[in-house]
């Protein structure tokens, strides 16, 4: 039970993994010059493929919470834990304005900060480390209802919290950190934090023997599918952006999907928070090799997600060199490259295969590093 309960963690962290790696290639290969969820402008192909996407935030961070309580069931004091989540936030707020600014952008650039997925997940276990001294049902009610409740705030707008000169206010700023996107905040820490509460109460299903497991992880994940359904159709609460009917079937389908991801609104962790649940309760008992690939992945997601930034912007200044154009116009963010840069979809879904075959050997390679030094302190961080 012991080792399917991890495994099925890891693979479906791997499986995330990937996803986000097609995200991060569309983001650099892509040449389209609008959002691939505005239906006035985008393909149905476009949409889904950033679609797909969505999945990744919400489930790496369920995920980072409930391995965090099932480290306890490993034997991890409270205390300790409570040190190594402040810790790890912390370090992985430090490689958020470093080494991932610097991956993003191949410049010191401070002006081109964003605050993404790892300040996210820094802050979420900073306040993680102080909440786990609560009763776990006290701290399941916390999360659900920050998830639930936060798009309440939707109608509040930082052009309230603003100096006479329209410079955001130390209270503008706080919003903003808190719920609403402004650069440089584009993961602002509500309803992530809540987010990794619920991960760590869901942590003793994950302990249960497997059919117990299944059950309750089917039921759960089918409830937050219903419920997404049942909101998203009523247009009432849950996203700021109502769907609506499209000129063709297609496309109001489309509109059905589009949920607000910054910050994640209820709908859109219903949305892809109920498959996340569904994926982990049918992970297979023996997984074959290519789930024995997403495990691997899995288990070096730090690695993984340093490593392909750096692959994906390389590759990027390769492509460009081929081409005989300056590579120097490339050394900053995709946001800012050259006109004209960028590859059909199906070149976005090559490069993406070839990042993810490049980075298998290198990420099976340091799995084995780490399994060599299992329980030196210094692993947790890497």
């Amino acid at each position: 039970m012991e080792s399917h309960r991890l495994i099925s963690v890891d693979l479906v962290r791997g499986w995330v993994m990937i996803l986000m790696a097609l995200d991060h290639v569309r983001w650099f290969f892509s040449d389209a010059t609008f959002s691939p969820t505005d239906l006035e402008h985008t393909s149905a192909a476009l949409f889904f493929t950033r679609w797909v996407t969505h999945f990744c935030a919400p489930a790496f961070i369920f995920l980072a919470g409930a391995s965090a309580f099932l480290s306890t069931a490993r034997g991890t004091s409270r205390p300790v834990l409570a040190r190594y989540l402040l810790t790890r936030g912390l370090w992985l707020v430090l490689l958020e304005i470093t080494a991932v600014h610097l991956a993003w952008s191949f410049s010191f650039d401070i002006k081109e900060i964003y605050l993404g997925v790892l300040w996210a997940i820094g802050w979420s276990m900073v306040a993680l480390s102080g909440l786990i001294y609560l009763p776990r049902p006290v701290l399941a009610a916390l999360g659900l209802a920050m998830i639930a409740t936060h798009n309440l705030a939707d109608g509040i707008g930082l052009d309230r919290f603003t100096n006479g000169d329209g410079s955001l206010s130390t209270i503008g700023w706080l919003v903003s950190v808190l719920h609403i996107p402004h650069r440089p905040i584009s993961y602002p820490l509500i309803p992530w934090v809540g987010v990794m509460m619920v991960g760590y109460a869901f942590g003793p299903i994950l302990q249960m023997q497997r059919k117990s497991a299944f059950r309750v992880m089917t039921a759960t994940g089918f409830a937050l599918l219903g419920a997404f359904l049942v909101l998203r159709a009523s247009n009432v609460y849950g996203d700021p952006v109502p769907w609506s009917a499209q000129p063709s079937p297609l496309f109001s389908v489309l509109s059905f999907l589009n949920t607000r991801k910054y910050p994640p609104s209820l709908l859109y962790l219903l949305m892809t928070l109920g498959p996340t649940l569904l994926l982990l309760a049918w992970c297979p008992r023996n997984p074959g090799p290519i789930s024995r690939c997403l495990v691997t992945f899995g288990r070096v997601p730090l690695f993984f997600y340093l490593v392909h930034l750096y692959l994906i912007h390389g590759l990027v200044l390769a492509v460009a060199y081929v081409q005989g154009q300056d590579v120097t116009a490339y050394l900053t963010s995709f946001s800012d490259f050259p006109e004209g840069w960028g590859f059909s979809l199906p070149v976005v879904y090559g490069c993406w295969l070839g990042v993810v075959l490049l980075l298998y050997p290198l990420c099976r390679a340091f799995a084995r590093f780490k399994a060599r030094h299992h329980g030196r302190w210094w692993t947790g961080y890497i």
